[in-house]
């Protein structure tokens, strides 16, 4: 029988060579980097880490602060670092510490899209959608707010609600949720799994399991109305939403407001005036408030 006694430097060089790239990488240390993806290449030609690293390496030594000076420049940029470097990113270091790797690029391409127009047709060059990217959700709400009307347009209203939920929270962004369940339901589908918030997520489970609807993304218009009849509470800050297409799902939830406002004030007669419009407008949505008085 023969025994095979493994030698323990042998089998452990390359892991000391991919480790020494990956602290390079992560410092930004551009010739540090390509020392040691040379040191790998020449010990171990046939590494799977080396085509990523090389990709990574090129974006480092191409790095620039320089402002793109029109769309078509930027969506090359955004492209090559969406579908080039990032994945990259991912092979050699990991999913979480690749996404957190390329941050700073995000953030230098937010920074070179700062002065280009929104492009409705080309929305995911614009320095917003860039930072949020990047994470970083001040630099996303101050950058949305040189698009014009920004909370009448689905991407950027999104974008906001992404925002405001991590720099305010929950209650800060109810009104925005709101208004863009009204505006773009399929988008707020997209959204909600984003926020990763747990009482948010507890009642957008419990409404696709019972509200009465299509049971598509549209139903989410009516979320904000069916949110009223789980808890009265949320009546002010969903109250705070402003006004948008004034269709039935905006027009059901601003009654179910007037409908708890009148509850507190005692005023009965006025109550059942507007209990009656709330069953005219949307029965299902009546008897599910009904339910809970």
């Amino acid at each position: 029988m023969f025994i095979v006694q493994l030698d323990i430097f042998d089998h452990s060089h390359d892991v000391m060579l991919r480790n020494d790239l990956i602290g390079a990488l992560q410092r930004f240390d551009v010739a540090a980097v390509r020392m040691a993806l040379q040191r790998l290449e020449r010990d171990f030609p046939a590494d799977a880490t080396l085509t990523p690293a090389s990709v990574l390496l090129r974006a480092l030594e191409c790095r620039t602060e320089a402002h793109f000076t029109h769309c078509d420049e930027a969506r090359e940029a955004v492209g090559i670092l969406s579908e080039t470097i990032q994945p990259a990113a991912m092979k050699v270091l990991g999913d979480g510490p690749g996404s957190e790797w390329a941050m700073p690029l995000w953030s230098s391409a937010a920074k070179r899209a700062s002065s280009l127009p929104y492009s409705p047709s080309h929305p995911d060059i614009h320095c917003a959608a860039l930072w949020l990217k990047a994470r970083d959700w001040c630099a996303v709400a101050t950058a949305l707010e040189s698009i014009e009307s920004w909370r009448r347009i689905p991407v950027s209203l999104a974008w906001m609600v992404q925002a405001r939920m991590r720099l305010e929270g929950l209650d800060a962004t109810w009104p925005l949720l709101a208004e863009l369940a009204w505006l773009a339901p399929a988008r707020l589908a997209e959204v909600l799994p984003l926020l990763s918030d747990p009482l948010l997520d507890k009642l957008s489970r419990q409404f696709a399991a019972e509200f009465d609807g299509r049971g598509d993304a549209g139903d989410l218009a009516w979320f904000p109305a069916w949110l009223l009849t789980q808890k009265s509470a949320l009546a002010r800050l969903l109250g705070a939403a402003q006004p948008s297409g004034h269709r039935e799902p905006e027009q059901v939830m601003r009654l179910l407001v007037e409908c708890i406002g009148l509850e507190r004030q005692g005023r009965q007669q006025d109550l059942i005036a507007a209990r009656k419009r709330l069953r005219g407008l949307h029965p299902g949505l009546y008897d599910t408030y009904m339910s809970t008085r």
